[in-house]
């Protein structure tokens, strides 16, 4: 009598149940990593208008103005955008600097995780703070979506 062979290996349809499990698990997966970048960015954007408005009160506590910290909008003291390394979600822009005041802004580049224009985060001399579109509440807590 001749001994049965062993088989080895898996059959397709242990293949494909192994192909289903991981697409389920990559659906479920890259909405959640995607809002995890998205509230990256917008915690990022946070931070870098922080460090821009420091960067201003520094410059107007050398040159006693806000004026000349920023040419056409964009911070001649300060990176330009948010992250300052990788890809640009955000960028920094200073609205508005009088000799006593200024207004300091995140809008998001297009392409990015927040594009669109309402999507904004402004930060003010004063400290007042106020975000639009989506980002609304955002200095409370960056939403995912």
């Amino acid at each position: 009598m001749s001994k049965p062979r062993q088989m080895r290996g898996f059959t397709l349809i242990e293949l494909m149940i192994a192909v289903v499990v991981v697409a389920i698990l990559a659906s479920i997966a890259y909405p959640a990593y995607q809002g995890y970048l998205r509230r990256n960015a917008c915690e990022a954007a946070k931070a870098s208008l922080t460090g821009l408005a420091n960067a201003m009160e520094r410059f107007r506590a050398q040159q006693g103005t806000y004026v000349g910290a920023a040419t056409n909008g964009v911070p001649d003291i300060y990176a330009t955008q948010s992250p300052e390394q990788g890809r640009a979600q955000f960028n920094l822009v200073v609205g508005a600097a009088s000799a006593t005041a200024f207004s300091i802004s995140a809008t998001p580049v297009a392409g990015g995780l927040w594009n669109g224009n309402a999507n904004t985060l402004t930060l003010t001399s004063t400290g007042a703070r106020a975000g639009g579109g989506a980002l609304v509440n955002a200095w409370d807590r960056c939403p995912s979506n």
